[in-house]
């Protein structure tokens, strides 16, 4: 098959054959990809963000859609045929070993699930099956984008009616927070960014207010007027970046919650004064929403099957494989929404 491979930090991966294991062990599930997404968290794995490699050679990719096409001992919760979202937060079923792949003669490492590759073994627990009739160029937003998004707000935030909420970063993950706190009668909802195109597409989701940091200096006091001089009730950061978090944290409300969804660099420290953690006041890391893959992804299945989850626009770009690294450079440039790699 021909496979996208991280080789060396901080470099273009290698589109190359690689083969795939002769047979598969308990809980492995040979998957055809159909569509992969390209998450931020491959971005950083390229740039070892979180620190050295220890993998490398290795595939990259945990968001998808594919086909199963045969399944090894003891699996139970997928079946030839089915179609599924392949995502890296464990669902139902076996935790199998990883796949052993070939690359030059040599070992290819990888992960419970990759999907920068034509063909994939996946761990039974890091696949959901889905509607057959369901747009299968749709569904890996199910794999990480959207189930993130609407966690955050479902779980990590806990939103409720009528309280305000901030998002720093508008990207994939961040328009689907804005709609996920749209649905649940969130207001005022602000978004920020530094791409009119993105807070654009933000509006669209539901953002009441839009602002680009770059041009709105004083953009604390505007976002003050808005929500009242305590700040705002829940304020969400998707960039990563330490000095967003920092300022994410002192505009929170005392009673707030500041939810970090983005990671800065490993070594990159966040200062903050701690005393309202104290009191009421909460700052809490984001771990994929708490997504629980076989309960949530059914019911955002029918959540867009009924119209009242928007997926139509979070796509912005498609490419095939063997342009990969040019749809990486893409996503780097802030500038798109989600982008896809077709296998078909």
């Amino acid at each position: 098959m021909k496979a996208a491979i991280l080789t060396e930090t901080n470099k273009p991966l290698v589109v190359d054959e690689v083969q795939l294991p002769d047979t598969l062990t308990c809980g492995q599930v040979l998957v055809k990809i159909i569509y992969s997404g390209i998450c931020g968290a491959q971005i950083n794995e390229i740039s070892a963000a979180k620190g050295q490699d220890k993998f490398l050679p290795h595939l990259l990719g945990h968001e998808g859609s594919g086909v199963v096409l045969e399944t090894g001992p003891g699996v139970t919760t997928v079946k030839t045929g089915d179609n599924v979202v392949l995502h890296w937060r464990k669902s139902n079923g076996i935790e199998s070993g990883t796949p052993k792949y070939h690359w030059n003669g040599k070992p290819l490492n990888a992960g419970w699930v990759t999907t920068f590759n034509e063909y994939a073994v996946v761990s039974e627990n890091r696949l959901t099956p889905i509607p057959k009739d369901f747009d299968m160029k749709l569904a890996p937003l199910f794999g990480c984008a959207v189930t993130t998004a609407l966690g955050v707000i479902n779980n990590d935030a806990q939103v409720k009616m009528g309280q305000s909420v901030v998002v720093y970063g508008v990207g994939g993950v961040g328009l689907n927070i804005v709609q996920a706190a749209k649905m649940v009668s969130a207001h005022p909802i602000i978004s920020i960014d530094l791409h009119d195109n993105k807070l654009d597409m933000a509006r669209k989701m539901g953002a009441d207010y839009c602002f680009n940091s770059a041009k709105t200096p004083d953009l604390i006091d505007q976002i003050k007027k808005i929500v009242g001089a305590s700040g705002p009730d829940v304020v969400i950061d998707t960039t990563g970046n330490s000095r967003i978090i920092e300022q994410a944290y002192d505009l929170t409300h005392p009673d707030g919650r500041t939810i970090l969804v983005g990671v800065p660099r490993k070594g990159d420290n966040v200062s903050i004064y701690t005393l309202p953690i104290h009191f009421n006041k909460v700052l809490k890391g984001s771990h994929g929403g708490s997504c629980v893959p076989q309960v949530d992804i059914p019911r955002y299945v029918r959540l867009a099957n009924a119209g009242i989850l928007k997926l139509d626009g979070l796509i912005t770009h498609e490419f095939k494989l063997d342009d990969i690294n040019e749809a990486i450079q893409l996503m780097k440039s802030g500038t798109s929404g989600r982008i896809l790699i077709t296998m078909v």
